[in-house]
């Protein structure tokens, strides 16, 4: 995981504007037998707690790796009953073989996959099972919306290469990224749709939040959001991987 500075400067934004996660995958997590009662939850770059809260709530016994302090100091402070631990997924010490799930929310796009999956791989028990999902902040199956218009007329002007790797919504390139190693395959994978409305304030907050956005972008953005008449509705996308855990890499 690279310096967390951009969150760490931002981490009371971050924890009031990044949305929860959509409630069914919570419940798929749940129905496929992964999060219950006693779980013991290795969670990986877990910011202030968006996915922490909703394992702790049904029941898990969470392991949240944080590198800014400050995040992580957030999320003690909002999830006590949580473990935090202060470190990267690449360096922090994890016990081995002592979890049943391994969760990356909105994360792992920045982990060193070298490193991490043979980690993860040896921190899972035999049959674990690592999640891993993300925000896709726009859902191209939707006509654009104005305000979606006028982001793309703001990323539209930047001079700066994309972040490299696949897209947030190129799922078949992640799980070929994910499986590549050989320490785990491809078991369930869905997308989930849904939508929040937004005041121009809290898209304020929210794009703020994202590293690849500047100030003045962040204000090109909530100007639209006022110049539409202070609300918009986003709709958003989150595509879940299941991984199984490989007996013999």
């Amino acid at each position: 995981m690279p310096d967390p500075g951009h969150f760490e400067a931002h981490a009371e934004v971050y924890e009031r504007a990044r949305p929860p996660y959509p409630a069914q995958l919570w419940t798929r997590l749940r129905e496929l037998g992964l999060l219950a009662p006693g779980t013991r939850v290795l969670e990986l770059g877990a910011g202030t707690g968006q996915a922490t809260g909703q394992m702790i709530d049904a029941g898990a016994r969470v392991l949240a790796v944080e590198p800014g302090a400050a995040l992580a100091g957030r999320l003690r402070q909002r999830w006590p009953r949580a473990g935090v631990l202060v470190g990267t997924a690449e360096a922090a010490p994890l016990p081995a073989a002592a979890f049943e799930l391994a969760v990356a929310a909105t994360a792992v796009h920045w982990f060193d996959l070298g490193v991490v999956l043979p980690r993860v791989h040896r921190a899972l028990v035999p049959g674990g099972c690592f999640a891993v999902w993300r925000t896709a902040f726009g859902d191209p199956s939707v006509p654009l919306t104005p305000f979606r218009e006028r982001v793309a007329r703001i990323t539209a002007r930047r001079r700066q290469p994309p972040r490299p790797g696949p897209g947030e919504l190129d799922t078949a390139a992640w799980v070929q990224r994910l499986t590549g190693s050989g320490h785990f395959s491809a078991g369930h994978v869905e997308h989930f749709a849904w939508a929040v409305e937004l005041r121009t304030e809290q898209v304020r907050d929210l794009f703020t939040t994202f590293s690849d956005w500047d100030p003045a972008e962040v204000a090109q953005a909530a100007d639209a959001v006022d110049e539409l008449g202070g609300r918009v509705l986003e709709h958003y996308v989150t595509p879940l991987i299941l991984l199984e855990r490989v007996q013999e890499p």
